[in-house]
């Protein structure tokens, strides 16, 4: 991977919290927001530096939740008023549109 600069962690951390509650947005949306090569950049800085960030709004482009998390992830989200089937979120009516 190439290496990632601070400017670009920040913008990344920007994009997650500007992610409004009951919504949420896939990690290709962020990195295309944020002007990245891949969205496993994204994912990268979300799994070293987003404790502090509504790290559950972030989606994989299916609308599955990280493997790992998915659990305390969609928890989250149906606390927020996200509605969840089969353990995916239905993206079309809650994605979030970042504006430049």
């Amino acid at each position: 991977m190439a290496s990632i600069t601070e400017d670009q962690v920040e913008r990344v951390r920007t994009l997650v919290a500007s992610i409004p509650e009951g919504h949420v947005s896939t990690y290709g949306d962020i990195a295309a927001a944020a002007n990245l090569s891949s969205p496993r950049i994204v994912g990268w800085i979300m799994r070293t530096d987003s404790a502090d960030l509504p790290w559950h709004r972030v989606l994989s482009a299916s609308g599955k939740p990280a493997a790992h998390l998915a659990t305390r992830q969609l928890e989250k989200l149906v606390a927020e008023g996200v509605v969840v089937r089969d353990g995916r979120v239905d993206l079309k009516s809650i994605r979030f549109q970042f504006t430049d």
